[in-house]
């Protein structure tokens, strides 16, 4: 019967041979993690999220919100108008639109008119993340996207509020028309945003390869 390590030490003392345990590696090497991975996996995200956002896009400003205008006696819906629009304009898109009319714009701002926001900021994120080294201006850059989808969230709000509501308030129709036409500008700011961050990962990217061509 083998004796333990304590039963060897104590019938040995310091002469003692005590057998010793290795255990297993606890990290597979097979499963390193590179940097050159990760960066390839985020732009795999970033190209999926790209994909979506304009198949949103078309759903939600080209097809759906286009449609419900045979149900506004052919008149735009409030999202669509990028100049924004005034008082007149609602009222007589309100008398166009019959309760079921208005049900079905709110609908939509509940599903794609939320989504497309939500995925193009998170999209737009990851992109400039990936490509902008510097914190300052990855953060300057971040700010469009998440104002985007702000804005445009709150908007629908608003819009369903205003198409929905007993009495049109002016207030409440200016406030819709300002994040509207602020959702546009937005949008368009971050369009110019990530194409800036993929033209500063470009170079980055040319520099560091001109630098290792130098060293070797």
């Amino acid at each position: 019967m083998a004796k333990t390590p304590a039963q060897r030490i104590k019938k040995h003392g310091a002469n003692a041979a005590v057998p010793q345990h290795h255990l297993p590696p606890v990290i597979n090497p097979t499963t390193t993690r590179t940097p050159q991975k990760a960066q390839g996996n985020s732009i795999l995200i970033v190209i999926a999220g790209v994909v979506a956002s304009l198949f949103l896009f078309w759903y939600l400003h080209l097809l759906t919100l286009n449609q419900l205008t045979q149900l506004s006696g052919g008149q735009a819906m409030p999202d669509s108008l990028v100049g924004g629009f005034d008082q007149g304009f609602v009222e007589q898109l309100r008398g166009a639109m019959d309760s079921d009319a208005r049900g079905q714009l709110s609908y939509v701002h509940k599903t794609a008119g939320m989504l497309f926001p939500l995925i193009f900021g998170f999209t737009w994120l990851l992109l400039i993340g990936t490509n902008v080294a510097r914190k300052s201006l990855r953060w300057t850059l971040w700010s469009l996207p998440l104002l985007f989808a702000v804005v445009r969230l709150w908007g629908n709000t608003v819009i369903d509020g205003m198409m929905s509501a007993t009495t049109l308030d002016g207030g409440q129709v200016t406030l819709a028309s300002t994040l509207t036409v602020a959702g546009w500008a937005l949008l368009a700011l971050s369009l110019i945003a990530g194409a800036a961050a993929l033209f500063l990962g470009r170079k980055g990217a040319a520099g560091s390869s001109a630098s290792g061509h130098v060293q070797s």
